[in-house]
């Protein structure tokens, strides 16, 4: 599968040919700009992505660097190397911002090419506010609700988040005004919120909102006594009961899966697997176990695929193949296949490319959000936080991922979810909840010692790994 490369910073090539006539388009009119090699990115473009570049057809590669991701410019070969599965390392963020630059910019001449570096042009069309970057706040807002009194609950807990990088206890004062918020709207709502619980989880969601009701009056003194330290745990339990309230608002599954799909494994709901990762060469620690979090509400086909896998112990024994500072990857097995061989047909079992987009009802199925024109967009699930988990699949075949997936290690910082340019062209499935950040210690070599499913697994659907049993 070949690696993607920059043709003229406009569009995407495999590596292979590197030219004009094979570059997929990032949008029409763009595609148009990229067949004439003489309208060249100028150099001070190129540095505003914080690189060094040169005129005229290349390539953008991004690693990792102290300030976010590094983007260097260089002139493309005629030769790339070819590498065995996914990859990511080039043409990620460059595309998405060399496309604004081409829409906000004329055309700049050869002799002003060289100028300083001007002021970073505006980016209010990549950046609409704050992305959400905490992974149970994304889950959170993922769930198909719509209950406003809980969810001003959430946003009011979710604010003391950016309460608390104020040094010092001057961050108490707005923390009291935000849990004073969300204690008037519980009060006020408590009756509005019990109706948005389905019938079935009537009594399991009285339970945790009488437990999110004394747990405010607990944050309440915590902050009066102004125990700060104890503020970030109290806040993270009480969201954790508002979203056990708004999961159980979820009445059945409110997706309608294609009847071409309908045989494989769906996840209809939720599932947590535990993923436990042997880590050689380190003195800091042995292992790690992380919580990953499927949601089936939005990728049923993806996330019911990779639950499957898990209780086949698919993964068990199985190295981290890619640790390259941008994204981990695993899941490429022994043997010339690139993916799970299903026994029962000895063929590589494939899932089609799943895109739950903000405000639809289902997902948009074997087509990535650009090939569909859906330019503007929004993902249920984006790329938002450290530890995003998706599947990895061939660059040109949107329905080929099969057991390979990788996490992101970067959060996105100039690409939110309206405008990042991997959401909408991989199926994000779930995030990492717990220990994330020890995502980044991860090396090639390491090993997936166990991975099971811990919650969830009654809401998977055509298991095949019970057949195999």
């Amino acid at each position: 599968m070949a690696a993607p490369v920059c043709c003229n910073y406009y569009s995407i090539c495999p590596s292979a040919a590197p030219s004009a006539s094979t570059c997929a388009p990032i949008t029409p009119s763009l595609h148009v700009l990229s067949n004439d090699t003489n309208k060249r990115l100028p150099k001070w473009k190129c540095r505003l992505l914080d690189l060094m570049g040169r005129r005229g057809p290349g390539k953008c590669t991004s690693t990792p660097g102290a300030h976010g991701i590094s983007i260097r410019c260089s002139r493309a070969s005629a030769e790339e190397p070819k590498s065995k599965g996914f990859s990511l390392r080039e043409c990620t963020l460059c595309i998405a911002l060399a496309a604004t630059i081409v829409t906000m910019q004329p055309s700049v001449e050869a002799a002003s090419a060289f100028q300083p570096v001007p002021v970073l042009p505006d980016l209010s069309v990549l950046i609409s506010g704050p992305p959400i970057k905490d992974p149970k706040a994304l889950l959170r807002y993922a769930l198909p609700i719509d209950n406003k009194p809980i969810r001003e609950v959430q946003k009011s807990l979710e604010d003391i988040t950016e309460n608390l990088k104020v040094p010092g206890e001057r961050a108490l004062d707005p923390v009291a005004r935000n849990l004073r918020q969300a204690s008037r709207i519980l009060s006020q709502n408590k009756q509005a919120i019990l109706a948005g619980v389905a019938e079935s989880k009537k009594e399991h969601g009285q339970e945790l909102m009488d437990k999110l009701t004394v747990g405010l009056e607990e944050f309440q003194k915590i902050v009066e006594e102004r125990e700060r330290d104890a503020i970030a745990p109290k806040q993270q339990q009480l969201l954790d009961f508002v979203g056990g309230v708004e999961e159980d608002m979820v009445d059945g599954f409110p997706i309608e899966v294609p009847e071409e799909y309908s045989s494989k494994p769906i996840l209809k709901g939720r599932a947590t697997v535990e993923m436990k990762v042997k880590v050689k060469n380190n003195p800091n620690f042995e292992d790690v176990t992380f919580l990953l979090v499927l949601d089936g509400y939005n990728t049923p086909i993806t996330a019911g695929n990779f639950a499957d896998l898990v209780e086949r112990h698919f993964y068990d024994g199985m190295e981290i193949q890619r640790a390259d500072g941008f994204v981990v990857q695993t899941g490429d097995p022994e043997g010339p296949a690139d993916g799970f061989v299903d026994p029962s047909t000895e063929k590589v079992r494939t899932i089609p490319l799943e895109i739950m987009v903000d405000g639809d009802k289902s997902p948009v199925y074997g087509a990535t959000l650009e090939e569909l024109g859906l330019y503007k967009a929004r993902t249920k699930l984006p790329f938002n936080a450290f530890g995003t988990m998706a599947m990895a699949r061939d660059e040109f075949d949107a329905n080929s991922a099969s057991s390979q997936i990788f996490w992101l290690l970067k959060e996105s910082e100039l690409t939110p979810s309206n405008a990042n340019i991997l959401d909408g062209r991989y199926a994000v499935f779930g995030y990492v909840t717990e220990n994330q950040d020890y995502l980044a210690d991860l090396k090639v070599g390491d090993v997936i010692e166990s991975a099971h499913v811990v919650s969830g697994i009654d809401n998977l659907v055509n298991p095949s790994y019970k057949i195999a049993a």
